[in-house]
């Protein structure tokens, strides 16, 4: 093992090997100034490089040395490429050094641009970013092929299971310090069970997996997408449950209705304003669609608060905890909506008040 690989594996050193890497590439040589970013949920750092004359840059700075081809990021970043669906583009990276180079985005979320957003510009951006599925499922379809990491992965019965098992461990009984008798756990399992089997059996499309308002950027007037390295196939709603059963933002039960009835007119061919009531003809169709976001809503909804449980406790990262309220609503809401949720709600119930 080299030294910069040592450095690399125990996690030092990042400003030293930021700066080995702007003077490989000649940044340095070109006013290259480096400032810190705020990180995600992942092990990875980043930080911007301000140049003089040029378009600023970001490197993410891996824990470990890299191995740049296999990486998912870099595999998932071509299929977008192909589509083509607005990602940032990679400038360059070191394997060595653990670092990928990208073009920087600016730090205007979605999130974070809707507290200014007039709400014709809110609704606008929604419809922009419920466009950018339909493209995902579409193009995804079209670009199907082993060479891409994300067709040979799914959101099947075992994976559905891990994540609602992850909201016991994490949220239930690490976070909340809930003692579950073997009776209620056998109880939450058979209703876990019934839930991922339900939708691991649905027809399956590309899902980014993480598509949130965090997760797409306001760049140059445009919605671009970041953190999709995990993308992998899934139910057609799932990414629609990511973007409207969002953690961090809220939304009236209108916009719900509307922008689903919106991506639905995308997906159908159709033309169709977010504000406009949907066709008689279409109503059956819809009101299966509408049941099966919110069985996929219960899924995800769990399975987010068992991340925030896990990044407060395990990672000591105290941020989520503000967002746990809003998808406790989200869960009751769903549970409350549909008789077949009523033994999971009293399960629940039993240890959550915000479900009762």
């Amino acid at each position: 093992m080299t030294t910069a690989e040592r450095r690399t594996a125990d996690g030092t050193d990042v400003r030293g090997r930021i700066d080995q890497y702007l003077e490989q590439t000649g940044l340095l040589a070109r006013g290259g100034r480096v400032v810190p970013l705020t990180g995600d949920a992942s092990d990875r750092r980043y930080f911007r490089v301000l140049l003089r004359d040029e378009p600023s840059q970001v490197v993410a700075v891996h824990p470990t040395a890299i191995e740049f081809e296999s990486l998912p990021f870099v595999n998932v970043a071509r299929l977008m490429a192909a589509m083509p669906v607005p990602v940032p583009r990679i400038i360059g990276h070191s394997d060595e050094l653990g670092v990928i180079a990208l073009e920087d985005l600016g730090d205007v979320t979605l999130q974070a641009h809707l507290g200014a957003a007039s709400p014709g510009e809110h609704d606008a951006l929604y419809r922009e970013a419920v466009a950018l599925i339909q493209a995902l499922q579409q193009r995804g379809s079209e670009l199907t092929s082993n060479e891409y990491l994300p067709y040979r992965i799914a959101f099947d019965v075992e994976k559905l299971t891990w994540e609602l098992q992850f909201f016991v461990k994490h949220f239930l009984e690490g976070y909340r310090g809930v003692a579950l008798d073997a009776r209620e756990r056998a109880a939450l399992g058979e209703e876990f069970a019934v839930i991922a089997e339900e939708l691991a059996a649905e027809r399956r499309v590309l899902c980014h997996r993480d598509y949130h308002s965090r997760n797409l950027m306001l760049h140059e007037g445009r919605l671009y997408i970041i953190d999709f390295q995990d993308a992998r196939m899934g139910p057609d709603t799932y990414d629609l449950v990511s973007l409207l059963r969002d953690s961090y933002v809220d939304f009236t039960e209108s916009q719900v209705e509307q922008l689903i009835a919106f991506f639905l007119a995308l997906t159908a061919g159709r033309t169709l304003s977010v504000s406009a009531a949907e066709p008689e003809a279409s109503r059956p169709a819809a009101e299966e669609f509408r049941r099966r976001f919110d069985l996929m809503a219960v899924q995800r909804n769990l399975k987010a608060l068992g991340t925030f449980g896990y990044q407060t406790l395990t990672r000591a990262n105290t941020v989520y905890i503000q967002y746990m309220p809003r998808t406790l609503r989200y869960v009751r809401a769903n549970l409350e909506r549909y008789p077949r949720f009523g033994r999971l709600r009293e399960l629940l119930a039993t240890h959550l008040e915000e479900v009762r």
